[in-house]
């Protein structure tokens, strides 16, 4: 996926979850922060970012600018990581790579039919898809914007929400449907990705018990305009 026209800030600060304040252009602005996670880590002053530039769009839009991308500063590194921060950007990214079979889902054979936003019981998963073979599967993806010494994690806060879509997939799968959980790395060049048990470990374990539901990491490459798939990437639970 390509963002349409970019422009480049210094972030200074973030006082909620949708807010933040960029100098842009020698001016500090108040923009859109399309992610709801804690993002500590990435949301640092002085931190470069990458911004959607609304300027003259039509729709009467609060904020002239939304956050993008963030240059994350690492430990012992000199080269900053690019992390794609925007939370609608994982679907669009599996929806692309599932079309052009750049994503393979484990066990699936060549995908015939692509529905995105399909119902299963009270969950609502992200695509159903189906093979040449006629098997069915669903998929919840999930974006993944957290990174320690080379190392992907999921999720960043409590998410009460992922673990419900967890067990909805086991539940899925034990009435036969095929259920991934497809996990898209918002950067590139990460070792592998594990649950972040250490703020959600509700979550990982349901990852662990749920041995019919497959997981499946995809990093993406980044730049300041566009994020697309990259490689898979192993996990360790």
């Amino acid at each position: 996926m390509k963002y349409e026209k970019i422009a480049e800030g210094i972030f200074i600060e973030r006082p909620n979850r949708f807010v933040a304040y960029v100098e842009i252009e020698g001016k500090v602005q108040k923009v859109h922060v399309p992610n709801t996670g804690r993002c500590r880590e990435i949301f640092l002053p002085g931190s470069k970012v990458y911004l959607s530039d609304h300027r003259g769009e039509a729709g009467g839009r609060k904020t002239d600018f939304s956050l993008v991308a963030v240059e994350k500063k690492r430990r012992g590194d000199p080269k900053r990581l690019l992390i794609n921060i925007d939370s609608t950007a994982p679907n669009k990214v599996a929806g692309e790579g599932l079309a052009s079979g750049e994503i393979q889902l484990p066990g699936m054979a060549g995908l015939v039919d692509i529905k995105r936003e399909k119902t299963y019981k009270k969950s609502r998963f992200d695509f159903f898809v189906k093979d040449e073979k006629g098997a069915e599967a669903f998929v919840e993806v999930k974006g993944v914007t957290l990174e320690n010494e080379g190392i992907a994690s999921f999720p960043d806060a409590p998410t009460e929400r992922g673990l419900k879509h967890v067990l909805e997939l086991r539940d899925a799968a034990e009435n036969g449907f095929r259920a991934y959980i497809l996990f898209i790395i918002q950067m590139e060049g990460m070792k592998w990705f594990s649950p972040n048990d250490i703020t959600h470990k509700a979550f990982g374990d349901g990852l662990r018990e749920c041995e019919n539901v497959i997981k499946t990491a995809w990093d993406c490459k980044v730049t300041g305009d566009s994020l697309r798939v990259g490689r898979r990437v192993d996990i360790k639970l």
